[in-house]
């Protein structure tokens, strides 16, 4: 398991903890996904993109806020996985980024799942 922190000398508004269950890659995602943190996800999703996964799940039930610099990552990493023969999947949305995720559509390209239990059964 990782810990991956946005830092710039500042409190971590964003942390990304790594970890693989049943040999699915999960990220749990805490915070605010913003143009100043989207960085992070973008690395830590890169990381995903390298491994033998056939599946990456995002716990997104600490996320407070997200932003459209958050939805442009996870649409190209949800390409980027497509193309490496993999999948991304979100689970347990707050209500807050569950609301953007669906006036965006972008729970027409990215499974999402009410629950982490969920997301992890292929």
């Amino acid at each position: 398991m990782a810990d991956i922190h946005h830092s710039e000398g500042q409190p971590a508004r964003l942390s990304i903890t790594q970890a693989t269950v049943d040999g699915i890659g999960v990220l749990t995602v805490a915070g605010e996904l913003d143009a100043d943190s989207v960085g992070t996800l973008r690395q830590a999703l890169r990381i995903q993109e390298n491994s033998a996964s056939a599946l990456t799940v995002l716990d997104m039930g600490a996320v407070s806020f997200m932003d459209s610099s958050a939805i442009n990552v996870l649409v190209a990493a949800s390409r980027d996985l497509v193309a490496a023969g993999s999948q991304l999947r979100m689970a347990a949305l707050s209500e807050p980024v569950q609301r953007v995720v669906e006036i965006v559509g972008l729970d027409t390209i990215i499974v999402c799942c009410p629950t982490l239990a969920e997301a992890l059964t292929i």
